[in-house]
């Protein structure tokens, strides 16, 4: 990843023939400080594209616990020398990765699969930032220049440039 800020964590998992059981989270592997107060879950369907959003006081853990999904991720923290860069990776329930996010760090996804399963683990300092108080980076944003999978994915209106 691009940003050293940005952590890529695995998951402890055990497979046999039955499946798998993994660790999504385990408060010792974190700094004592970071303080995870909320879960969020969201499902998606093939061509889906999330925006890039985020705000300047959450940590965010996320993973695709289903599916594929083509994971981005902008860094908005304007004092950055890499302000607005993007870089990007696949996530997947193969291969259980997280990623730790720091405040000032948008993220956005494209699912790939038929279906998916996002997870976001959560800390607030103060309260829960709501969508009112979130940054949105456009999908399309020229500035950033991302490159998607698709030039023509499924958005809601918050997302969508136009």
């Amino acid at each position: 990843m691009l940003f050293e800020e940005v952590k890529i964590l695995d998951s402890d998992r055990f497979t046999d023939f039955r499946g798998d059981i993994f660790t999504t989270y385990k408060k010792s592997n974190f700094e004592p400080s970071l303080d995870f107060v909320h879960d969020k879950y969201s499902t998606s369907r093939k061509s889906v594209l999330r925006g890039i959003h985020g705000d300047f006081e959450t940590w965010k853990l996320v993973s695709c616990l289903y599916g594929e999904l083509y994971f981005v991720v902008v860094d908005n923290r304007k004092e950055s020398d890499t302000y607005l860069k993007w870089d990007w990776m696949v996530l997947d329930d193969k291969q259980r990765k997280q990623v730790l996010l720091p405040p000032g760090f948008g993220n956005g996804f494209y699912v790939l699969s038929d279906q998916a399963l996002f997870s976001y683990k959560l800390s607030y300092p103060n309260e829960y930032v709501d969508a009112n108080k979130q940054f949105t980076l456009k999908w399309d944003d020229p500035r950033i220049n991302i490159y998607w999978p698709n030039k023509n994915p499924l958005l809601q209106k918050r997302d969508n440039s136009d």
